[in-house]
């Protein structure tokens, strides 16, 4: 098995009806890297466009030290900023992929078919499809060798209507995550409480709810890659 973990950003920098930036959740992308890259694990970065990735400068906000860490790490902020293309991935090289979160996704990550084949393949090999937070909406149209949705049936979980309204987003918002993924047949799962870290295994299926939720979904990672 491959070394290698693939991380999708986002590509969209600006909510469309409204004056805010979006893109990366930075967090989501520097929990899941620390704990996968500290196990020993290469790491690349993909998005839609390729190139550079815009962070929500709202994510820096809540930012912890390993945050600022990786923020102010020239060659971590290089790859955030030369993203491979998805004609520039080839799936046999990774293990597992993981969709980081955000709101941009919402726009940029659903109906990328580059994106979708290098998932399908990924999971067809035996590797590991994840996600957080937002970056649950990469999974919405993958589709099985039998032409089924990957998620029907499976536990997911990914931010949830109440975290979404709570943000006061949602009316912004072309569709709600959870509203989605439960429309695809999956089994929605969620934390007793909003905002509280929460990630889901459902065989090579791993899915965490929200921004604390990043590092949960590592940990589950690489308890199935050492499988």
């Amino acid at each position: 098995m491959s070394s290698k973990i693939l991380v999708v950003v986002s590509s969209f920098p600006k909510y469309p009806d409204l004056d805010r930036a979006t893109g990366l959740w930075l967090r989501e992308a520097v929990h899941f890297v620390k704990k996968v890259e500290d196990a020993g694990y290469e790491v690349d970065f993909v998005s839609p466009k390729g190139g550079y990735t815009p962070i929500d400068p709202h994510s820096l906000a809540s930012a912890e030290a390993i945050d600022w860490e990786f923020y102010l790490n020239p060659a971590f902020m290089k790859k955030l900023g030369n993203t491979l293309t998805p004609e520039d991935v080839n799936p046999a090289d990774y293990a597992a992929i993981y969709y980081a979160g955000g709101h941009g996704t919402v726009w940029d990550f659903p109906e990328n078919e580059g994106l979708q084949k290098i998932s399908q393949t990924i999971y067809k090999n035996g590797g590991i499809v994840s996600s957080v937070c937002h970056g649950a909406v990469g999974l919405l149209n993958l589709k099985t060798a039998e032409g089924n949705y990957l998620i029907a049936d499976k536990v997911v979980t990914g931010f949830t209507n109440e975290e979404e309204k709570l943000v006061e987003l949602d009316e912004y918002l072309p569709y709600l995550t959870e509203t989605e993924l439960v429309k695809r047949g999956a089994k929605f799962q969620k934390a007793d409480k909003p905002f509280a870290p929460y990630a889901v295994k459902d065989g090579r299926l791993v899915t965490g709810q929200n921004p604390a939720s990043g590092g949960p979904v590592a940990d589950l990672v690489l308890k199935q890659l050492q499988k």
